[in-house]
């Protein structure tokens, strides 16, 4: 006899023949001799007790259907076929309209999801049709009852969920030097270590796509000044070497000569020796330039997924004082200010200076006149991003300025903003780590929940009771989650399991990674803190006090049960400011059919992303800078401070100085400035006009570079409406 019954999607019931019933007198309505009650109730009886204790959905259709056919109302069994195959052409609709839209080529939010892919492309197709099937089976099979129902109801989000199933990881800060010491062997593919500065920087390339294809996320090198600079000397030393060859002569003191500088400079006018000194240290700088040419290009063109997506990359720079390290820095910054093919800006590697007072910031800092550099190229290019050293949250005791391996001390973003330092389960660093996944939570629709309660603290306390109740949720299917991932074979991810994950290489190929993945973060995300506000206060943080004071005490709540789960569940869980692209919309679009339209709230296709100030919203740098700052020491599982600038940038370095200068006061972890710049793809043209279109040179429609979660994009053809939606809102910061 069937007691209980298993539903398509997973879920356990107990057996219920009414439904039985129900289904066989509806197909017996759509005959000509109408009802038999006397056989519905012989055919459920026979089905009921014949069957097993346990049975499935479509285990008990069949059942029923072969009664139906052993009767004599064979017209009652057709129809009940065709009603079965009916509802399963129904269940399959949904999946058939996205296949549609997909095979169509339209522009969609699905189609859409992801500006850096392609999704008109045959991969990118395959791609997205792998994607938008994959979710179901994570949502029948693998996310618990809770989950599944929180993101039913529009209170979280789970990223990468089309991912889930793989068990990959989000993103991993690249300890580059174990792959060019000793190369690496990944797939089919073998390296050997790197030799000279060309190597190096294939290597570098070769290592980021490599682990692209191993993980859901973003791919980043922490200290790339610091890795490639060994490479320069040993450049150079094969110059002195082709002189030695080409004069006869024994140069091999010149090998380890003091250089202050590898800066090119005319020969005229100097002895024999310091001749040929000049002229190994000018092919060696043109040979550092070449391969950053090359590390650029390869960024920006080598596909490490469907839809001609290429890496999504990022790089950190800035603290290397060695004249190899600067020569590094200083080629890549040459490189990107010149441009990609017809001069356009490279949107791959998103770079970062490292800001840090005594090295690479102050006027009377070794590499000063480095950062003065970086701010004419993040004028003209948008990169380098700043990411701030000496904000109290990311400084390290451990730190000393003569340790040659200080950037291991030193914190390094994904470019994004993603950020991993701290650690419960091995050394503070960002670099060998990543985050695991993170969870976002839709913390506008919490306070549209209480907004119509009419006392003030009545309705606070009732919006942190139910933050309280999703941040639980949230904490445990990340742990989840993580206890899928952590059954994953070493051997399923060769490369970022043998040679980039900290404790990795000590694992077998047939071992679970859970012994090394603890040292990764579980982000708890968020968006909205904006309309939060308002629906709370009438206001939004940027505009009153008193919701400013709210969101800080919003964010250190969540902050603080992070800490909680952390000892609950012994993870490193942190808060994280959502870098928000296709969610931006999917949150509000759905709250704004279940609510309507809430002004300040859900009237906009978009919600702010994380604890920024509106972008619609007009104020000062030095405002939004006042507003933002104390959210960075609450969110370290990553954050970003924007500031809009208008006018031709290229002709202002200045104004990237003094954004910089803001982060410096108001202690900002990380920041990157946003403004204007048009290129012509044919005839290279440029300009910063918001109005123009067309090249006025020869009339070709302009590329126009725009930011929009953290990386750059040449064409806002891929976006989503959310995000267009926004982009069209933003209003500089004078």
């Amino acid at each position: 006899m069937i007691q209980l019954v298993e539903k398509r999607d997973g879920r356990v019931v107990g057996y219920n023949e009414e439904k039985i019933k129900a289904a066989i007198r509806k197909a017996m309505l759509q005959t000509e001799s109408g009802e038999d009650e006397a056989l519905i109730q012989r055919i459920s009886d026979r089905v009921g007790c014949s069957g097993t204790d346990r049975m499935t959905v479509e285990e008990i259709q069949d059942r029923v259907e072969f009664e139906l056919m052993k009767s004599a109302r064979k017209d009652v069994a057709k129809r009940y076929i065709a009603y079965r195959d009916q509802r399963s052409i129904a269940r399959r609709a949904k999946t058939r309209e996205v296949f549609l839209e997909i095979i169509e080529a339209k522009s969609n939010d699905i189609t859409r999801e992801n500006a850096n892919m392609n999704a008109d492309s045959p991969a990118g197709m395959m791609m997205k049709f792998a994607s938008e099937t994959t979710k179901p089976f994570v949502d029948d099979y693998l996310l618990s009852a809770e989950a599944k129902q929180a993101v039913k109801n529009n209170y979280i989000h789970i990223h990468d969920k089309d991912y889930y199933p793989t068990k990959s990881l989000t993103c991993v800060q690249h300890p580059l030097d174990r792959i060019l010491e000793n190369g690496f062997i990944a797939g089919h593919g073998e390296s050997r270590p790197a030799k000279r500065i060309e190597t190096a920087a294939v290597l570098a390339c070769i290592s980021l796509e490599t682990a692209q294809n191993e993980m859901h996320g973003g791919q980043a090198i922490p200290a790339f000044d610091f890795y490639l600079a060994p490479f320069v000397r040993a450049s150079f030393v094969e110059e002195v070497k082709t002189l030695e060859a080409l004069t006869g002569r024994d140069l091999s003191h010149l090998y380890e000569a003091e250089i202050d500088d590898y800066l090119r400079r005319d020969l005229d006018g100097l002895d024999d020796e310091a001749r040929l000194k000049q002229h190994a240290i000018n092919r060696t700088v043109g040979r550092v330039h070449q391969a950053m040419e090359a590390f650029i290009h390869n960024m920006n063109t080598i596909h490490s997924r469907g839809g001609n997506q290429v890496v999504f990359s990022s790089i950190n720079y800035g603290t290397d004082t060695s004249a190899e390290g600067r020569c590094v820095i200083r080629e890549i910054l040459q490189t990107t200010y010149e441009g990609v093919g017809n001069g356009s800006t490279a949107i791959f590697p998103i770079q970062i200076w490292k800001k840090k007072r005594g090295v690479s910031y102050l006027p009377a800092d070794r590499n000063y006149d480095l950062y003065r550099l970086a701010c004419k190229v993040s004028a003209r290019r948008f990169f380098p991003n700043f990411l701030n050293l000496d904000a109290s949250f990311n400084q390290d005791e451990a730190w000393r300025a003569d340790d040659p391996k200080r950037y291991l001390h030193e914190v390094a973003t994904m470019g994004c903003r993603t950020r991993v330092y701290e650690n419960r389960y091995g050394e503070k660093t960002s670099v060998g780590r990543g985050n695991l996944s993170f969870t976002t939570i839709n913390i506008v629709r919490l306070a549209i929940e209480v907004m119509n309660i009419a006392d003030p603290q009545e309705r606070i306390e009732k919006y942190f009771q139910k933050l309280d109740r999703v941040l639980e949720l949230t904490a445990r299917q990340l742990d989840e989650r993580f206890q899928f991932q952590k059954t994953a074979l070493a051997k399923q991810f060769p490369m970022v399991m043998t040679a980039l994950w900290n404790g990795a290489s000590s694992l077998r190929p047939d071992q679970t990674i859970e012994p090394v993945i603890n040292q990764g973060t579980l982000g708890i995300g968020f968006i909205g803190l904006a309309e939060a506000l308002i629906a709370l206060t009438g206001h939004h943080h940027g505009e009153s006090e008193e919701a400013q004071q709210l969101g800080l005490r919003i964010v250190t709540h969540m902050r603080d049960r992070a800490l909680e789960f952390s000892d609950r569940y012994e993870h490193n869980y942190s808060i994280l400011a959502t870098p928000a692209e296709g969610l931006a919309g999917r949150f509000t679009k759905r709250d704004r059919k279940t609510f309507g339209e809430i002004p300040g709230v859900t009237d906009k296709d978009y919600y702010t992303n994380s604890n920024h100030v509106p972008v619609y919203y007009h104020c000062s740098p030095r405002h939004k800078a006042r507003i933002e700052a104390p959210y960075h020491d609450l969110t370290r599982g990553g954050h970003i401070f924007y500031v809009e600038i208008d006018g031709d940038a290229t002709h202002n370095e200045e104004a990237i100085a003094q954004i910089v200068d803001l982060m410096d006061r108001h202690n900002i972890g990380y920041g990157s400035v946003n403004h204007n710049r048009n290129h012509c793809p044919r005839c290279g043209y440029e300009n910063a006009d918001t109005d123009q279109t067309l090249c006025p040179k020869c009339g070709v429609r302009f590329e126009t570079i725009q930011r929009i979660t953290g990386y750059l994009v040449g064409t806002t053809d891929r976006w989503n409406s959310g995000k267009l939606a926004e982009l069209h809102d933003r209003v500089t910061h004078k």
